[in-house]
This record gives C-alpha cells, sequence and structure tokens, in this order.
C-alpha cells in the first residue's frame, strides 16, 4: 500500500494522521520566529529569559502575564505573511493530498501555550462543527515541542464515534462536563514528536485538560478545507481566504458573458 493509500485510509477510519513535516527550513521559520518573538514580548530580566526553552518556558514567564505574551504572539504570527506561508509548505503535499489541491485556509493561525498545572488554558470536550464550522474543513496542528499524555490533545478516535452518537440520541447527555465522563475511556492523547505535523478531521469530539506534565507545551493549528466545498457559518472572506486556485478555475471565477 502506498503513502497516499495508507493516509487516506488513516484519515477516514481514524480521524487523523501524523507525519513528519515535508520541509525542514519551514519549521525551522517557525520555531526561529517564536524564539525571538518570545524574547521581545516578555516582562521576565532579559539575561534570564535568555536560557528558556519552549519546554522549560513556564519557568521564565509568569502565569499572570501568560495571556498577554500568548496575544502578542498571536497577533504577531497572522501579520506575517511569511509565516503563514511556510505552516502552509511544511504540509503542502498531505493537504493536497488529503484536503484537496484548491484550497481555502482560515485567516487567522491559533496559538496555544500550556504551563503545567495552568488551569486558565483548557479547551473542553467539542467539534469545530458544533460552532459553526464546516464538516468538510481539516485541521493542521503542529506541536513546536514533544507532545505527550496531558501535554498533548485528545480526540476520540472515528472507530468510537459511534458509541458517541448512540449517546446523544438517548438523549443521555447532560453537558460538555457529562459528555466527557461518558467519553473518556475512549478519549485518545496523540502523542506526537517535535518534527512531525497532526491532520485532523475537526468534526470529531476533541480538546485538552490540565497539562500535569512538568512541561510547557507549544503548538499551533488552522483550518484548511477545499475551496469550492461547503461552507458553514464561518465563510470565504469572513474567516477563509483562497490560497490556491488552478488556473481553469481563476478562468472561470472570471468569466462573465457577452453583454454582461
Amino acid at each position: 500500500m502506498n503513502n497516499f493509500k495508507k493516509d487516506e485510509k488513516q484519515l477516514i477510519n481514524k480521524g487523523y494522521i501524523i507525519k513528519k513535516v515535508e520541509k525542514k527550513s519551514s519549521l525551522e521559520y517557525i520555531n526561529k520566529f517564536f524564539k525571538k518573538n518570545i524574547l521581545k514580548n516578555s516582562y521576565t530580566n532579559r539575561n534570564k529569559i535568555q536560557k528558556f526553552t519552549f519546554n522549560n518556558l513556564h519557568r521564565y514567564i509568569e502565569i499572570k502575564d501568560l495571556n498577554r505574551v500568548r496575544l502578542n504572539l498571536i497577533q504577531s504570527m497572522n501579520k506575517d505573511n511569511n509565516f503563514r506561508k511556510h505552516f502552509f509548505i511544511l504540509a503542502k503535499e498531505t493537504l493536497h493530498n488529503m484536503v484537496g489541491n484548491e484550497l481555502a485556509m482560515q485567516n487567522n493561525i491559533n496559538l496555544s501555550i500550556q504551563f503545567p498545572d495552568d488551569v486558565s488554558s483548557l479547551l473542553p470536550l467539542h467539534a469545530d462543527t458544533w460552532s459553526g464550522d464546516s464538516p468538510f474543513e481539516s485541521v493542521l496542528w503542529l506541536p513546536l515541542v514533544d507532545c505527550y499524555k496531558t501535554k498533548s490533545m485528545f480526540i476520540l478516535g472515528q472507530e468510537k464515534y459511534p458509541k458517541f452518537i448512540k449517546a446523544f440520541k438517548n438523549k443521555k447527555i447532560k453537558s460538555v462536563s457529562h459528555l466527557y465522563k461518558t467519553l473518556k475511556k475512549d478519549l485518545k492523547f496523540i502523542n506526537i514528536n517535535y518534527g512531525n505535523f497532526l491532520l485532523f478531521n475537526q468534526s470529531l469530539p476533541h480538546g485538552n485538560v490540565v497539562n500535569k506534565t512538568k512541561e510547557t507545551r507549544i503548538s499551533i493549528n488552522c483550518r484548511f478545507k477545499g475551496l469550492f466545498t461547503p461552507y458553514a457559518r464561518k465563510k470565504l472572506g469572513s474567516f477563509f481566504s483562497p490560497l490556491t486556485v488552478m488556473p481553469a478555475s481563476q478562468i472561470g471565477l472570471n468569466y462573465k458573458f457577452p453583454g454582461e
């Protein structure tokens, strides 16, 4: 079985795939970008923070300053057109094979920073389709550190999804916390090392919990979808922008009947 068929089967049957980044120089650009901007946006003594790594960032930034640092980083990376380009390039072939060669990309890339025992950075169990996203979207998730156990995100694999549907139809689910307790033993924490990316079906329930490891987790993610596949509440223009458009599509989009 070739790699394309293997990835296709896994994405459909499991709901996610993990692969090595396709261009190391793009990963290096992103890595250097964050190191430079963390130094720039930190209140911490400059001589002290020079020694930081992504894994031990919690030793150099106080929890009260984390949200400010995070917001500044999000603003900086989404102003940088090269950042956006490199994020796409590091998974370009996989995105073309799994999502399509005519793509729309989310306007803003998301950032997650989770310090050990930090309760302010939680993303409860959810599926993006519950809040206005199209089931035709996929999420590209890139860790900047090795992620495992509670330092990572969790997902309900496709093979367990029927259990969720059955519970929902039986009206047994009273709240998100109740849903989490119902599915807890079936949720899988993603084990993924730096240098790899995760592409997953965002229609599947996923999220994170309090990071009980002794290391910081930093990851970025962004939604991609086929440019001409159906949109839900999050539309082209306001939430997505065209990323790759084939020449024939450009011709068709620009066509006008004679006399118009």
